[in-house]
């Protein structure tokens, strides 16, 4: 399992790593914020576009290979840049780094499910979760510190160093885990089974906790600066952000191996935690800093394993990886809409506005899923055959 969790560090570490360290460290690049923007919306796009694509090849091939291939070729591309130092192999080697995790990444978590009992799931995705953490956490620090002392491309040679370890590692310790027959599917049943509230419900709640997270991280400490507040406080609410979801992954899926707590109702508590954790973030100064910090990561941390659990529990298993691809494209379209949606709030009133009104969507989907709950309970048992 450890090659796996490795997989989902070297993901997290690469899109953070670099894009916490452009702005700074690529100035013959990094022209010009558009530039930036386009740069850092580059590696997220290709994942968008072909993590479904790659999670049905996994299920048609194998996971094993696509996620082989897919590390292999994280690794070509960050070496890319560290043999051709130009902006425009810049650009190419964003872009493969983004088409290759999108190979991976869904790979992974698909070999997580296959490889673990039903009974482990939530374990197995608490730990894949908790490395993830770790990866965002180390990511621009790690990256801040190797920009600085060699430069944008000793940045690339590390994760092309990383990439081609982990996928020597996976090569030999991860086994052989063949696909599985499976009957044929058109289009149209496939729009049936992601349209199924067993798909739709964990995959809206983990998009939404990818929303909290992502507005979390980048916009709490412009709110700490609105406050007055110095980089170091600011710094240090995204890393406590980071170390609470990371630290609660683990915890809610042993939990829920345990029997401690199901999934509708953890992923209900994780979106009211994680709403709660947006609202204090309205709170001026340093308590609601660090209130929304510590609530956002505890929330998002309850939800991740669980929806990942639920998703797997629920899928055939000759369908995860499609599954899995296409719940990573969920969770990516909240990575890039709750940004966008809060920013759009915040250009129309203040940033205070904006993690309201994402707060109150966030809200509303716990109502939802608290609805969905209380609707399954008042279904009566049906009556045994006499």
């Amino acid at each position: 399992m450890w090659p796996l969790y490795a997989a989902g560090l070297t993901t997290a570490f690469g899109a953070h790593g670099i894009a916490a360290s452009l702005g700074g460290g690529a100035d013959d690049a990094v022209t010009s914020l558009l530039v930036l923007g386009g740069l850092l919306a580059l590696y997220d796009g290709a994942e968008v576009l072909l993590k479904p694509v790659f999670g049905t090849l996994a299920d048609n091939i194998g996971a094993r290979p696509v996620l082989l291939g897919g590390l292999v070729a994280f690794a070509a591309a960050s070496a890319l840049y560290v043999v051709a130092d130009s902006p425009g192999w810049l650009w190419a080697a964003r872009l493969g780094q983004g088409a290759a995790a999108s190979a991976f990444s869904p790979s992974a978590s698909a070999l997580v499910a296959r490889l673990n009992p039903a009974a482990r799931d939530g374990r197995a995705f608490g730990s894949y979760g908790f490395c993830k953490s770790i990866g965002y956490t180390l990511g621009p620090l790690l990256g801040g510190v190797l920009v600085w002392a060699g430069g944008l491309r000793l940045l690339f040679a590390v994760l092309t160093v990383l990439g081609a370890t982990v996928a020597a590692w996976a090569a030999v310790a991860v086994p052989v885990v063949p696909p599985l027959a499976k009957a044929r599917q058109t289009v149209l049943d496939l729009a049936r089974r992601l349209a199924e509230p067993a798909f739709l419900a964990p995959t809206a709640a983990l998009a939404a906790a990818t929303a909290a997270l992502s507005v979390g991280v980048g916009f709490l400490p412009v709110a700490g600066r609105i406050a007055g507040l110095g980089t170091v406080a600011t710094g240090a609410a995204v890393s406590l952000l980071a170390a609470c979801s990371a630290v609660a992954q683990p915890r809610a899926g042993r939990a829920l191996d345990d029997g401690r707590l199901s999934t509708r109702s953890g992923l209900t508590a994780g979106l009211l935690v994680t709403a709660a954790g947006l609202a204090c973030a309205m709170l001026p100064g340093l308590t609601g800093l660090l209130l929304g910090a510590t609530l956002i990561g505890i929330g998002t941390g309850l939800i991740t394993p669980l929806g990942f659990a639920a998703l797997a529990s629920s899928t055939p298993q000759e369908r995860l990886g499609q599954t899995m691809g296409s719940a990573e494209l969920g969770r990516e379209l909240g990575d890039a809409g709750g940004p966008l949606l809060v920013a759009a709030v915040a250009s129309l009133a203040t940033l205070t506005y904006g993690f309201g009104v994402l707060a109150a969507l966030t809200g509303m989907g716990a109502v939802l899923a608290f609805a969905r709950r209380r609707e399954a309970s008042d279904v009566p048992e049906p009556e045994p055959d006499k």
